[in-house]
């Protein structure tokens, strides 16, 4: 940390309660959302639960299969700090489910102990996002014992993963707040370096392509080929004809900070191909299945972009004498649209303003954290969002082990989570009049 740069009043009590949280894990998700509902109430929260069916939120901006879908019931937890109505509200949120406990053998740390080593502390799902929960409760905390005139400020511990939608249950619901701060560690190395301001959308597809094979009983099929409709020739047909539409999008759809690090502010790329077994390499196969996915700007809508590749893929097929009779099917897996806050609208004017103060350093936008939950409340209810986050890796999600989060970045984003709330709450950020 730089020199004469803010420090956490105590340390030992912001690493002790991430502890507790670690520990807590190994007891499931529901002995983690307790540990949190009873210290938000400890600082004064009036603390409610909220049962919900993931599959029943009427999501805006977001789609998934059923079998990407969470179908079980979940709970989400929110602590209310009462405020003055007069000044700026806060909603913070963060997940408190990790990955199902599996392959622990592997780790070297106890990964329910939060050990802390070598200026990392280790756990199940520290990084994704115990570190978050912590860090929020903390501020909430902080805030409350400040004595200090704020607007309301809000904490959402809420399930996340595989499509729970817990933060945007709690939007349909009617929560509400004049901004939001998303509290998640990630693995990009710069911990709270950067502020996440923006979150590129995401689509993810196949397309089936039927053929057909020769008019003959011969199990071997060479001889007879050119009799055949390959499913495979006119998949790399389709593929093509979607690399030119990648290439025209990268000229025509335009963002200047994701351009400033790849080069393009949309992608799209064909990474799967599926066409039978590696075996019996003289048949021809009846049908040939490729998948893709999609990167775009918050400029576009996920449903935008899928008129787009739809209409690509009809165009060639319309133009090629087999799959005019016989069209490819497209099926989107799952898609997200995006979301963006300015750097100067008052939302990220305030956390830049805490990260510079707490690390002496001025932050930078990551502009490649494509589906981040930032979009969550801008999409579903247009709330602004920014996210921010202590360095980490190691994540359990990406079947690694030791997963982890630097020491002293987590107090560094607990400073950073507490000033903020003070600064949006207390109205420091706006202009006198």
């Amino acid at each position: 940390m730089p020199e004469g740069t803010a420090q956490v009043a105590d340390a030992g009590t912001a690493i002790a309660f991430l502890q507790e949280l670690i520990a807590a894990q190994a007891g499931g998700e529901a002995q983690v959302q307790k540990v949190i509902a009873d210290r938000l109430a400890a600082a004064g929260c009036s603390v409610t639960t909220h049962d919900y069916d993931p599959g029943a939120v009427p999501v805006i901006g977001e789609f998934a299969q059923d079998g990407a879908r969470n179908e079980t019931h979940r709970t989400a937890v929110v602590g209310t700090l009462p405020g003055d109505d007069s000044l700026p509200s806060l909603l913070m949120f963060a997940h408190p489910d990790g990955e199902p406990v599996a392959g622990n053998d592997t780790w070297t740390h106890d990964p329910f102990a939060g050990e802390v080593d070598g200026g990392r502390i280790y756990g199940w799902g520290i990084a994704d996002d115990l570190a978050g929960c912590a860090a929020a409760v903390l501020a909430i905390e902080k805030a409350a014992a400040s004595g200090k005139p704020l607007g309301r400020a809000v904490f959402a511990s809420t399930p996340s993963k595989r499509y729970a939608r817990g933060v945007a249950a709690l939007l349909h619901d009617g929560l509400t707040a004049d901004a939001a701060l998303y509290l998640h560690p990630a693995e990009s190395g710069e911990g709270m370096r950067e502020i996440k301001a923006l979150a590129s959308g995401h689509l993810e597809f196949t397309v089936t392509v039927k053929g057909r094979q020769p008019d003959t009983t011969e199990p071997g099929h060479t001889a007879f080929s050119h009799l055949a409709e390959n499913p495979i020739d006119k998949a790399i047909l389709l593929r093509d004809a979607l690399m030119a539409l990648a290439a025209e999008r990268a000229e025509r759809v335009r963002h200047p900070l994701i351009e400033a690090v790849v080069g393009r502010a949309t992608n799209l790329h064909i990474s799967r191909m599926q066409c039978g077994e590696l075996r019996k390499f003289g048949r021809i196969v009846e049908t040939c299945v490729m998948g893709g996915a999609v990167s775009f700007p918050p400029s576009q809508t996920y449903r935008e972009v899928q008129a787009e590749i739809e209409a690509a893929v009809a165009k060639a097929a319309a133009a090629d004498p087999w799959l005019k009779d016989n069209p490819p099917v497209v099926e989107w897996i799952t898609g997200v649209t995006g979301a963006e806050v300015p750097d100067d609208h008052p939302l990220y004017v305030t956390a830049a303003g805490a990260v510079s103060a707490v690390t002496g350093e001025a932050p930078f936008v990551n502009a490649m954290h494509t589906s981040s939950d930032i979009r969550n409340p801008a999409v579903e209810a247009g709330i602004p969002c920014v996210g921010l986050g202590c360095l980490s890796g190691d994540l359990s999600q990406n079947d690694r082990h030791d997963e982890w989060v630097d020491e002293a970045d987590f107090l560094r984003m607990v400073d950073v989570t507490a000033r903020i709330v003070a600064d949006w709450c207390g109205g420091a950020w706006k202009t006198p009049e």
